[in-house]
Parts: structure tokens; sequence; C-alpha cells
């Protein structure tokens, strides 16, 4: 399919996923800006999930089709039905003067920076916010990311108050009027995304966010607060119901529409149509009681990260939440980013239990290696041991002596390991590596064993585990590192970024593929 072809059906709200089939550190250099990052090294592990309709037109690329081919081969292999490969690759989509984009979740990110502009969204410099706090002034700092990354670092005195919690929470975090609320993110999307909700809402006269930033926090030479732990579920809410029907009538004026049950179940019936069910609370919350068929999608992630938990453009959207708000303003949102969005009134029959667990093909036969085993011939040195989890948890903690291996790298890294010992394929919970199996067999013209269970099993023995990286058999790049994630020459990259934000309603406006709408 070509790209003035791909270009077309997005414009046109078709439905249709463009997925970007190398690993994400190459994705993260340029792409296309509604591709969504699905390396072939990940597809069995988050295609059902992603594209859960096996009539979906999906279209592949990469660099140069050898990946686009095997992509190919094994989405046909999983039973879907029309995927085509872009002409040229990226390169293709270049060459037709298209545009492409840099970072991680480029379309949300360059849709906050349209709200911003459209909506002047107020915002106050670090050395300010920091002047008040020092003060005593009476104001409120809210972070509106994940509580795992607002305890990596987030500003001093910080509420962890992930987006959608905000118009449900602020004001119980604010009781006083005349409380300012600032609302910081790592970069700028989150921060301008949740100000900018607080505003929708009403909440007028009181409401900054943080310009730029913890990123900018840093570059004006102040001090982040690593290992917080205030979360804003521990205070109880007040005035639940008044900003349940602002929250409303935001949806409202976005467009939209509220559904029940019956309706949900005839949109999920259409044969022609993806419908993705999301649930927006918070993962303590979905794991305690959830409707069937709702994957959990926190809301101010799932506005974030639309590209992952969506990839298919021009499906429909459903969310519910059983408070209702959260499920309006981040529908409110996901419309204003052109996508078709319904929330669930009906307290639906929420009878589902546990987190949300990925759908996956069946696993390959292949023989399988108890960890106490592999210790055994570890110690004898009788085999070797190919780790293919991601690069940041084998820095956390991996098997001594075993090497770093991408998937979609697997040729190259064992031409360089040489004649090889007998192979033990590991990942975190052994379901990648059972996928590799085969692979690696035809590759080498031997079985290799896979460790059951994994990284987890090992660990679970009390077998011993190394941090770093260890050796490796191929690069790092299966991963995209944010520039505040100890890159080198931070400062210079944390600027580089936010100069690349700042930048990104001209790149929208040469683009003028989005449907973007502002209200």
């Amino acid at each position: 399919m070509s790209a003035r072809e791909v270009r077309r059906l997005m414009v046109t709200r078709h439905e249709v996923a463009l997925l970007d089939v190398r690993e994400e550190g190459a994705y993260a250099q340029a792409h296309p800006l509604l591709a969504a990052s699905l390396p072939v090294s990940q597809l069995e592990l988050q295609i059902l999930d992603r594209v859960p309709r096996c009539s979906t037109t999906i279209v592949v690329y990469d660099d140069d089709g050898r990946l686009s081919l095997r992509a190919q081969e094994i989405l046909r292999r999983l039973g879907y039905s029309d995927v085509r490969t872009l002409c040229g690759g990226l390169e293709g989509w270049r060459q037709t003067g298209y545009q492409l984009f840099q970072d991680v979740n480029s379309a949300s990110k360059a849709f906050g920076e349209l709200v911003e502009a459209r909506r002047d969204t107020p915002s106050i410099p670090p050395q300010e916010l920091r002047r008040l706090l020092d003060s005593g002034d009476n104001v409120v700092v809210l972070d509106s990311r994940r509580f795992d990354e607002f305890q990596t670092m987030t500003i001093p005195s910080a509420v962890s108050t992930p987006g959608a919690e905000l118009v449900l929470r602020a004001t119980s975090l604010a009781p006083d009027p005349a409380t300012r609320i600032i609302v910081n993110c790592a970069g700028r999307t989150r921060s301008i995304i949740g100000a900018q909700s607080l505003l929708n809402a009403g909440l007028h006269g009181r409401v900054a966010a943080l310009r730029d930033g913890a990123i900018g926090w840093s570059l004006a030479g102040l001090d982040l607060e690593h290992g917080a732990a205030r979360r804003s579920d521990s205070t109880p809410l007040q005035e639940t119901d008044a900003m349940r029907r602002r929250a409303r009538e935001v949806a409202y004026r976005a467009g939209v529409r509220h559904i029940d049950v019956e309706t949900l179940d005839f949109l999920r019936g259409d044969p022609i149509r993806t419908t993705y069910c999301f649930d927006v609370r918070q993962p303590a919350e979905f794991e305690t009681r959830h409707a069937s068929g709702f994957r959990n999608a926190p809301g101010g992630q799932l506005v974030q990260e639309t590209d992952v938990s969506a990839p298919v453009r021009g499906a429909r959207i459903v969310l519910h939440d059983p408070l209702g708000a959260r499920a309006d303003m981040t529908a409110s949102w996901l419309a204003q980013m052109g996508w078709d969005t319904y929330v669930l009134d009906d307290l639906a029959p929420c009878e589902a239990t546990g987190p949300d667990r990925p759908q996956l093909p069946p696993l390959p036969q292949h023989g399988l290696i108890a960890a106490d085993a592999l210790a055994e011939k570890l110690s004898a040195q009788t085999v070797q041991v190919l780790d293919l989890g991601p690069s940041p948890e084998r820095a956390r903690a991996h098997i001594p002596g075993s090497w770093f291996v991408i998937r979609s790298m697997m040729a190259e890294a064992l031409q360089a390991l040489g004649p090889p010992k007998p192979l033990v394929l590991c990942s975190p919970d052994g379901v990648l590596a059972a996928f590799a199996a085969p692979e690696v067999e035809a590759l080498t013209g031997a079985a290799p064993m896979v460790l059951q269970g994994g990284l987890a099993a090992w660990r679970a023995r009390g077998l011993p585990v190394e941090a770093g990286l260890g050796d490796l058999l191929s690069p790092t790049t299966d991963v995209y590192k944010r520039p505040y994630e100890g890159v080198g020459n931070g400062h210079a990259a944390m600027r580089a970024y936010i100069d690349w934000e700042h930048g990104l309603v001209e790149q929208l406006a040469r683009d003028a593929s989005h449907g973007f709408v502002v209200i």
C-alpha cells in the first residue's frame, strides 16, 4: 500500500493500523505521526490486544523490508487477513513528501502542544513555583503521571494525582478556593492536559501547568525529590457529584456519546469495526472488580499513549468508570483527538477481578528446562543462555553469564556468538522465549531449550542474579531512553527535548493529517 493510500485512510477515518515493526529506539528517531511502534520482536505478545479484529487493514513498515516480511508472516500465521507492507518503507513515506516525527507518543504530545496554543493554558516557571513553596504560599502541586514515574522523581511536596484523577480529586486536595493548583509531569504534555482539564471543568483563576515540568525544574538548577509516596487516593473525596456534572458537560461539548450495555453489545458485535473497551481507573481499583471485556488503561496514560492502547486509527473507543468523571474527562480529550468515543453509562456487570492480562496466541511446542537444572548446567558450563528480555529489565537483574539478544537481531547475534554450546532462551516470564524458539531452531538446526517460567522462576528459586547490562550480542535499541533517563549530556538532551516539543504545533500544520479539534 502506498503512503498516499495509507494517509487517505487516516484522513477519512477509515480503519487502518500503521505499524512500525522496528525496535522502539529506531522508531523514536523518525516515524509518521499516526504510526504505532510494535516491534516484530514483540508481535505475538501484543498484537491480539492492540489489533483485536483480524480483518483490520494492517500496514507494516521498516527501513529495508526484511522486518516487514517477517511481520507479515507472523501476522498471517495468527489469522490476520489484510496485511500489507508500506511501499518503500519509511523512506517511501519521506519521499512522498510527508512529515516524519521523532520521539514516542508523538501524536499525543503534539496534541498537548496544540491545546496550549489554542487555549493559552496558563503556566508558571519553575523559579516562581520554588519561591511560592519556600514562602509557604497557599499552593498545591499535583503530579499527573503514573505513580511509579512520580516515585522516580518529582517536584518537592507534589502529590501523585494521575491525569484522569485530577478533576475528580482536585477540590478534595485543595478545598480552599484560594489555593493555587499547579500540575506537573516529566515534560509538558500531561502538565498541559492536566491543567486544561481542571480549567475545562470550571476551576478558573487558580490553575496552571508547571512550565516544562520536571525537566524544566532540573534545567533551572532545582532539586527533584526521589522516592515520594504521597498519593491523592488517600484523601477522602469531596464535591464528587459537582465534579461529575462538570466532567459530563465537558464531554458533551467535545461530542462524546453516552451508551447503555445493550448499545455496547451492539458495537462489540459489529464485524467491520474495531471497538476498544477501556476501564480508565487506576490499576488497584481495576483489579478489585471490573467489567468483563474491558482492559485497564488509566485515563491520563490513555490520552498520553493512545498509539500504544489503540493503534487502529478510525476505531471506536468505549470508556467505563463507575464514578463517571474520569471516563467523561478522558473521553473529552480522545474525541478532540479525532476518536469516535463513547462512555458506558450503565453500571456494567463487574464480575471480573485481577490485573489486566494480555491475550496471547498458543505457545509453540518446545523443550523446557527448570531453573534448578539450568543452574547446574551453567555451573558445569555446558549451556549458553540467551536473554531476550527488555534491556531495562536486564539492567536491573539478569542470569550471570547470559547474553543479551534482541529477537529481531537473532541471526546476527548467533553469528557473532560463534559455534555455540546448547542454547537456553530466557525472557521475563518465558513467553517471549517460547515464541522465539522455532526461529532459533531454524537458524541453528538445533532446538533450544526455554527456561520454564523465565527469569521470574529463576529468582523465585533464590538463584543469583546480576545487575547491569553485562554481555551484549545486540545493541540496546529495543527501548527509547527519555532525555531524563541517564542519557549522555543530560542537560543538553533535556533542552533539545523541550525545544522539540515547542516546535510540534508548526510540524502538525505541515503534516495536516491529524484531525485534532480543540474545544
